[in-house]
């Protein structure tokens, strides 16, 4: 790790930068000293294709002056501007700064926009177009990439326009998961459920929760065990919003199906986390974003004009 807190990088690229700036006015010092032998017609003798002659004119005076004028501009760059390894430049110019700024004068221009959307419920929201178009654009640029841009999800990933919901559907724990995102952590618990054998057992019995095919007899067995489940799950397997634990009654299955599936999930446990977008987004973008998600499996009323 030394290698990597040390000043030896920064001094390196300092020095490289320095090096190359030099090296150019040495370069062009150099080069206006030496003369060319030349014959009694100004030329250096040299001849291509038959009549293309080289002569030996000096460089253009605004050619050497440009190139001149581009190394102090360098200079003065690096003295205004971080490029010399860790120095940070009269100006403490950054890149975090201007970014900043930018995300500043957007959400400015932006919030006449969101104004009108300040004292309206995310219900009613949810049912002005103007406030849907909105919404469409900041899901496919927030969302859609991990929930797909029909919101329908996939594998690992929340299905946004069904009525299954971890954490809840109402707009404020829509709003809450948005801007501070969601941790699901399932612990793997086959030491608690007992041996290979129960372990297996408890899948049947969770696959029987739902209705789905599964071994009558070895679901019966696993009834007992899925106590250890039933602290997160409930002993109905129904789930609990608090804690974002999954209905597992209801035949949804977000990291996919089968004994095979659910053993895997006990033994190993599974960690889902959804990122906060409060860092990204505003509150007024946040509010109009939850209430285009929350539309998506609700039927709003459309807003009269």
């Amino acid at each position: 790790m030394s290698d990597f807190t040390s000043n030896f990088w920064s001094i390196y690229v300092a020095g490289i930068s320095l090096v190359g700036v030099i090296g150019c006015l040495l370069l062009l010092v150099l080069t206006a000293k030496k003369k060319v032998q030349s014959t009694s017609d100004n030329t250096t003798g040299h001849v291509w294709d038959g009549d293309l002659t080289e002569m030996n004119n000096p460089l253009p005076r605004w050619w050497m002056w440009l190139f001149v004028i581009t190394i102090v501009f360098s200079l003065a760059y690096l003295v205004a501007y971080p490029g010399l390894g860790s120095y940070k430049g009269e100006l403490n110019w950054t890149q975090i700064k201007e970014y900043q700024a930018e995300v500043d004068k957007a959400t400015t221009a932006v919030q006449p926009l969101y104004a009108r959307f300040d004292a309206m419920p995310v219900e009613e929201i949810a049912g002005d177009p103007a406030a849907m178009a909105i919404g469409d654009r900041l899901f496919m640029n927030n969302c859609a990439q991990c929930h797909g841009s029909d919101a329908r999800g996939s594998k690992g990933f929340p299905n946004l326009a069904d009525a299954d919901w971890l954490h809840g559907g109402a707009p404020e724990e829509i709003i809450k998961t948005i801007q501070d995102g969601r941790v699901g952590v399932m612990a793997p618990i086959a030491a608690a459920v007992g041996s290979a054998d129960d372990v297996r057992n408890v899948a049947q019995y969770v696959l029987s929760l739902s209705g789905s095919p599964h071994d009558s007899i070895k679901a019966g067995l696993g009834k007992e065990k899925f106590a250890v489940c039933a602290a997160c799950h409930g002993m109905d397997g129904k789930g609990n919003k608090l804690l974002g634990a999954p209905n597992l009654t209801d035949d949804i299955w977000l990291h996919g199906y089968g004994e095979d599936v659910i053993v895997n999930m006990v033994v190993n446990g599974k960690m889902n986390e959804m990122p906060a977008q409060k860092v990204k987004l505003t509150p007024e973008q946040i509010k109009v974003l939850a209430a285009y998600v929350w539309g998506l499996s609700n039927k709003p009323a459309v807003a009269s004009r």
